[in-house]
């Protein structure tokens, strides 16, 4: 579905990208773990159009997609779930939730998937007049992920979903992203709790100062020496 082939990318001068290649199946869950500026972000923000890939090629169902706008790559099915959540504080919990669709025009789906949404989390349903600066840290992630689904992705890219939140959180929302998976939207994410992430995903990429430095299953990365040692502070 979605393969990376010798990306690289900068900030100025600064190389943070060198020669990314990586593969994401149909219906995988993939994780991308490492150290914090080992590239990580930047590489879902190379694919979702935020940041312009200088080098290599993006291809989604075999087309390239790195000369195009974050919308283009949207409306083409593949959804950026940010680090930090970054929901609009001011604007209610449905407010954030139709702005996940603002690509599509399928008015009576898209009022049907905003149910869909508060059938999945009761709790966005309750307070979807509430402003979402006033949810706490795991209502937000819930809305962010909400927020995502709404245009109706067949890849999502979560970066950091666990950032922030308290552990009996940040299971639930390892469960919901994980279900996501089992519902059929591939995903690839970034996260930092390099242990929780390999549990629940299919294959799993290690990346070291801008490159892929060990790839493969997630439960044999989970018993590899190195990624004990460096990440799972064995």
């Amino acid at each position: 579905m979605l393969r990376l082939e010798g990306v690289g990318a900068r900030y100025g001068r600064i190389t943070a990208l060198d020669g990314v290649s990586l593969t994401v199946g149909a219906a995988e869950l993939v994780c991308l773990i490492g150290a914090n500026g080992a590239g990580k972000t930047t590489t879902l923000k190379t694919i979702s159009g935020l940041v312009r890939a200088v080098a290599g090629r993006i291809l989604f169902d075999g087309r390239e997609i790195q000369a195009l706008t974050p919308q283009e790559i949207l409306r083409r099915g593949i959804a950026h779930c940010p680090e930090g959540r970054r929901v609009f504080p001011h604007m209610s919990v449905r407010e954030n939730l139709e702005m996940g669709a603002y690509v599509r025009s399928d008015a009576a789906e898209v009022a049907a998937d905003l149910e869909r949404v508060f059938a999945h989390f009761p709790i966005l349903g309750e307070r979807r007049r509430q402003a979402a600066g006033t949810l706490s840290g795991g209502e937000q992630q819930m809305l962010a992920i909400g927020r995502a689904l709404m245009a109706r992705p067949r890849l999502i890219l979560f970066d950091e979903p666990s950032l922030g939140l308290a552990p009996t959180v940040v299971e639930a929302v390892f469960e919901i992203i994980a279900g996501i998976q089992r519902e059929g939207t591939t995903v690839l994410m970034v996260e930092q709790n390099a242990w929780m992430a390999l549990r629940i995903a299919t294959r799993a990429y290690v990346m070291e100062t801008g490159r892929i430095t060990l790839a493969g299953p997630a439960r044999e990365l989970l018993d590899d020496e190195h990624v004990k040692k460096a990440y799972l502070g064995g």
